[in-house]
């Protein structure tokens, strides 16, 4: 007997067909990205590679361990009000839409707390929560109008957890619906953003692991503003 092969079958049924991004609708998943980088996907889309699938299918498997814990009568002090469920706000003439993770009831004191799940390879690395991250949060707690919240890390490996509260700032979630509208603003006049994860060390590392870093550097090559 020869056995299929097993990495196919995974990789055959994680494969999903190329869609045309629509401008006007935007995801919060990836706002926290180099606007340079997703206005790319939207003008030259690429095939995302069977390997990333599984990171991303991953997360979803971490995610659906997380919502059971919520779940569970082992553990009364919390009630899971709402799961992985859709959203979609407008702004001027375009749409932000998606999935937020969690929302939970914290019975001591009936508040609410939303709940933004990331996997990670090593919670040994984390030691605060990612920017990104946040910024999805607070767009998510503008939205609901729910103050309180936390980005939670799971370990992929070992299911420790890391998490890192955040309350609503109004001022940051203005911030997160300016950089949806400078977006919005760049796909539809047909104007390439700064290069902007170039600009800072904190950023550049994106760079290395960017599918459109060839084009970014033909359209801005390095000089002493773009490295």
């Amino acid at each position: 007997m020869n056995p299929p092969d097993f990495n196919a079958m995974v990789d055959a049924y994680l494969k999903k067909e190329k869609k045309q991004k629509e401008t006007g609708r935007y995801y919060p998943s990836e706002i926290g990205s180099c606007l340079r980088k997703v206005w790319y996907s939207y003008k030259f889309p690429i095939e995302t590679e069977p390997e990333q699938m599984k990171v991303f299918e991953m997360g979803n498997i971490i995610h659906e361990f997380i919502a059971k814990v919520f779940k569970s009568d082992k553990n009364p002090h919390i009630e899971l009000l709402k799961e992985e469920f859709p959203f979609r706000h407008e702004v001027d003439d375009f749409t932000i839409s998606g999935r937020i993770d969690d929302l939970i009831l914290l019975k001591a004191d009936g508040s609410q707390l939303l709940v933004e799940v990331k996997s990670t390879k090593s919670i040994a690395y984390v030691s605060e929560a990612s920017p990104p991250h946040v910024a999805q949060l607070q767009l998510y707690m503008h939205i609901l109008n729910v103050h309180d919240g936390v980005v939670l890390y799971v370990d992929k490996g070992t299911l420790q957890t890391k998490w890192f509260p955040a309350s609503y700032d109004a001022k940051k979630a203005e911030q997160v619906i300016a950089r949806f509208k400078a977006l919005h603003r760049c796909l539809t006049e047909d104007v390439l953003p700064i290069a902007e994860a170039r600009k800072s060390e904190k950023t550049r590392w994106m760079c290395r692991f960017c599918e459109y870093s060839d084009r970014c550097y033909a359209a801005t090559p390095k000089s002493e503003e773009f490295p």
